[in-house]
């Protein structure tokens, strides 16, 4: 793996990033990289071990505060720098203990970079301190955030952390906010979030040649497209069903570039992506543009509701089915508005338990997401994998089976065949039999 910073003329346009030196293989490892910090959701908290993020049943659970769990005595031991910024503080503020999971990451940050005096594993080709921040570019907004954020870390954290000065803390929260990642499961489920330098290197794409996965803290860098030496490893920082505008609206807002990608160039997929019904009497072209700017406020709404712990289920599906109602006058079924706000209808069915409403959005979903998504996507065997899980769960064994082996396929390209997701879902499949 080479390199490039930017100063390198070979590369005109681009600031850093990295090039392959030999060939790779879809599916094949190009690095893997572990984590400089991490920190376990606190929704997982009893599921994953809060060391390793290996999912196990009969966690120990830490004998003090009684929140934190692990494999065993030893993940504890190897948790205990970190968890003890937090440890004592649950107990003291009680259910008045309520950091984000940024402030909480921040935490660990400061910490280890306190105790950290050597480069670490994670820093083989750029040191913490190296990572892009644009904190001259974040806008009002993105302040308020971070501003709330340093008054959230002084109050749980003063007792265990020595702070630097305002404006560096300022820069760390801005270089988390560009560059941490988020740890998901197989499914796509939030576990935790994560800083990963030597990863942060890599440069985006809407036409990515690598992927990024987990195993526990550990990411995991793998090719799906075959690359030859020379050519620039490119991930995708954001969700990739959505047309070019919503795309660099995305971009611009979290990471300030515009992509200058061959797709976005070509806006190929725009057309099929924003889908509307066929009419002997075409749609007028104002209409269409109307709908689309309703898609993009019913998606804004629905993300502000969601984050209001207070809305009950019941009201964020009646969001998802109005919205619905109104966009499938003049949107196809496969239209990414209309498949965005099915997709979130399905998780709020999984959640009230409704079993076929979320089979039957999800059957919806799955044709569209694998025209629409690159080839290995996660998006869609994470698909494949919960609609698989809900026909096994009503019985419904070789749709189910079939749905589950499919997934498989795909995971075996993105997380690759020795992973533990892999290995259990293989005896699932075989339970099945």
């Amino acid at each position: 793996m080479k390199r490039r910073n930017g100063h390198d003329n070979n590369y005109p346009g681009k600031g850093r990033g990295l090039r392959v030196t030999k060939a790779f293989k879809v599916g094949e490892l190009l690095f893997s990289c572990p984590a400089y910090s991490c920190v376990l959701s606190v929704k997982e908290r009893g599921c994953y071990c809060e060391f390793c993020f290996n999912r196990k049943e009969r966690l120990a659970r830490c004998g003090k505060c009684k929140k934190a769990f692990y494999c065993n005595a030893s993940c504890q031991k190897g948790d205990w720098a970190m968890h003890k910024l937090e440890c004592s503080a649950m107990i003291a503020f009680g259910e008045n203990w309520c950091p984000s999971e940024t402030v909480r990451l921040v935490a660990r940050i400061l910490a280890k970079k306190k105790a950290q005096k050597d480069r670490c594993a994670s820093e083989k080709l750029l040191l913490i301190g190296e990572i892009q921040s644009h904190v001259e570019d974040i806008d009002n907004k993105r302040r308020e955030m971070n501003e709330g954020d340093i008054a959230g870390l002084h109050h749980f954290y003063s007792k265990h952390l020595d702070f630097p000065d305002h404006s560096d803390l300022l820069l760390l929260f801005s270089q988390v906010a560009c560059n941490g990642f988020t740890v998901e499961d197989e499914e796509l489920y939030h576990m935790g979030t994560a800083l990963y330098p030597d990863v942060a290197l890599i440069n985006h794409s809407c036409l990515p040649s690598v992927i990024v996965t987990y195993n526990g803290t550990m990411a995991e860098v793998r090719a799906v497209q075959d690359m030859n030496p020379g050519d620039e490893v490119l991930i995708s920082y954001i969700d990739l069903l959505y047309p070019t505008d919503d795309r660099n609206d995305r971009l611009r807002e979290s990471y300030y570039f515009t992509c200058d990608c061959q797709e976005c160039k070509t806006k190929s997929k725009d057309k099929v992506k924003l889908k509307v019904h066929k009419r002997s009497d075409p749609i007028n072209p104002e209409v269409i543009s109307n709908m689309v700017r309703y898609g993009r406020n019913a998606v804004r709404e629905f993300r502000a509701a969601n984050l209001d712990s207070h809305a009950p289920p019941s009201e964020l599906l009646e969001i998802c089915e109005r919205s619905l109602d109104k966009m499938g006058a003049v949107f196809d079924d496969s239209n990414v508005y209309m498949l965005h706000m099915m997709y979130q209808a399905m998780g709020v069915c999984l959640y009230m338990e409704d079993l076929d409403g979320a089979i039957s959005y999800g059957e919806k979903i799955l044709k569209p997401y694998c025209q629409l998504y690159p080839a290995y996507s996660l998006n869609v065997s994470s698909m494949y994998l919960k609609l698989g899980r809900l026909y096994l769960a009503l019985d419904r064994h070789s749709t189910g089976l079939s749905a589950l082996k499919k997934a498989l396929a795909i995971m075996e390209v993105a997380h690759g065949k020795d992973h533990q997701y892999l290995t259990a879902l293989r005896k699932e499949i075989a339970s099945q039999k």
